[in-house]
């Protein structure tokens, strides 16, 4: 079996001649090309695992190869050479469709790094085949069939064969960890590290330490070296969620990682090199941000190289069903399963989900606690409305309604169901003829039914109905509920 095939593409000698020796000590086997045109040739006549450019050839620019090998040979991943500090040029070609870019003067060890990771993608084949990329992933974590989903899947997919760094958008609930994991496992580092870090959650005194690492004795209480989130990930795939929190003295840090690859321990005077492919997530707008000072717009256009968007649950109703069943199963293990009726199917479809999956998650586990045999009723789920509102130029979004904190002015949250539709053609179910009376019934039912659960401990009972101690005595006392003697 012939080894794997790189083909360089650079003007100048003495640098595709110190790339050949490199590649070729690899094992592998090597093409040079000084122009466009011979670069062009070479990759009509054989298949490459990897190819190498610069960005500035005698007779045109590097980035020409990037949009002609990701358009014509997509199995066939590209990389580029920068000169040193050219970020913006980087940045273009991983948008244009680099798998990855190294920058002047070139280190060989991130060289073979890069080059390994496109030997892992096993994208080449000996023999002449479609450019075809399998976009039905059914390993993915992300779960759905409609067809916001779908597209979100396929780019997935597509982004898993590149390094360049992604942005996640969504709203808070709408997976985007779940998102990045499947960016990592359907790549070439799925073999490597996936860390996550909030950074919303780390102390501004401690931010560098925590992604730095430190040296023994660089502060008080550093009594071993320790790694940081960088080096934890190295090889793999490092998340930075809430990205958006960061302060802007870490902001200046980070870029400087990003653009050196390399990072310093506190408290160390050597530069270790670091292979980290980078995944930012936030529910804030970014732009926003940047036009109000509060994040730095060069480290925002190193992450924002290409953008992902998942779309809020409100978005893809169709995929509540599949997403229910899902999240039933794992929370109900052994058998007998829990279901949820037509009706109850019926509420989850026509809501509006501000707190999107996770929000879903919360109902369904609350109302698995108040179902009967894994019978989940409308009753059950205990929706809120929501208030939809519609800025202009934007979707329309939606925010709970207030509750009160008083006792006197307790919300009958619990008891709250989705409206019917506006406009619905007919009402099957006849009105109360007291609605007060109504509504204290339905309340009753649920607490008598919150205690029965927990065997009359109040305490637990109010937490699992998520309301305080003080709150329940009071609707006990007011629905004359009391304990059986």
């Amino acid at each position: 079996m012939s080894s794997p095939r790189i083909l360089v593409v650079d003007d100048e000698a003495d640098l595709r001649e110190l790339l050949e020796i490199t590649l070729l000590k690899m094992g592998l086997d090597v093409d040079s090309a000084a122009t466009l045109g011979e670069a062009r040739a070479f990759l009509e006549s054989s298949d490459y695992a990897l190819v190498l450019t610069d960005m500035r050839l005698p007779d045109g620019m590097g980035i020409e190869l990037v949009s002609e090998v990701s358009a014509r040979h997509r199995n066939t991943p590209i990389a580029v050479i920068t000169a040193f500090g050219s970020a913006d040029n980087a940045v273009a070609a991983l948008k244009a469709g680099a798998f990855d870019y190294l920058a002047k003067p070139v280190a060989l060890d991130h060289l073979r790094a890069m080059v390994q990771s496109a030997l892992r993608l096993n994208l080449p084949s000996p023999h002449p085949r479609a450019d075809v990329v399998d976009e039905t992933a059914p390993n993915l974590r992300l779960i759905g069939q409609s067809h916001a989903m779908q597209d979100v899947r396929s780019q997935i997919v597509r982004l898993a064969r590149s390094m360049a760094p992604v942005a996640i958008a969504g709203e808070s609930g709408s997976g985007k960890e779940l998102a990045a994991r499947d960016i990592h496992t359907q790549s070439a580092r799925a073999d490597k590290p996936f860390v996550a870090v909030n950074c919303g959650a780390i102390p501004e005194n401690l931010m560098e330490a925590e992604f730095f690492g430190y040296r023994k004795g660089a502060f008080t209480g550093a009594h071993a070296d320790r790694e940081g989130f960088f080096q934890a990930a190295n090889g793999g795939t490092l998340m930075l969620d809430e990205v958006a929190d960061l302060p802007l003295a870490m902001q200046v840090k980070l870029l400087r990682v990003i653009q050196e690859r390399r990072v310093r321990r506190l408290g160390g005077t050597v530069e270790e090199a670091v292979d980290v492919r980078l995944i930012s997530a936030t529910h804030q707008n970014l732009v926003d941000c940047v036009e109000s000072g509060k994040f730095r717009q060069d480290l925002f256009y190193r992450l924002n190289v290409i953008e992902l968007r998942l779309p809020p649950l409100r978005e893809r109703l169709d995929d509540v069903a599949m997403l229910a069943e899902t999240i039933l199963q794992r929370l109900i293990t052994p058998e007998p399963r829990a279901t949820l009726t037509p009706d109850a199917l019926s509420a989850l479809r026509d809501y509006r989900f501000p707190g999107n999956v996770r929000e879903l998650e919360n109902i369904l586990e609350r109302a698995l606690a108040f179902s009967n045999g894994g019978r989940i009723e409308v009753a059950d789920l205990a929706l809120r409305p929501v208030v939809l509102s519609e800025p202009s130029g934007a979707a329309a979004e939606q925010r709970s309604v207030a509750l009160p904190e008083s006792a006197e002015e307790i919300p009958v949250a619990l008891l709250q169901r989705p409206a019917a539709p506006v406009g619905a053609a007919e009402f099957t179910a006849p009105l109360p003829t007291s609605l007060p009376d109504y509504l204290d019934e339905v309340e009753r039912d649920i607490i008598q039914r919150a205690l029965h659960k927990t065997r009359f401990n109040r305490t637990q009972a109010a937490e699992l109905l998520g309301v305080s101690f003080r709150q329940l005595r009071y609707r006990m006392q007011r629905l004359e509920i009391r304990e059986p003697d």
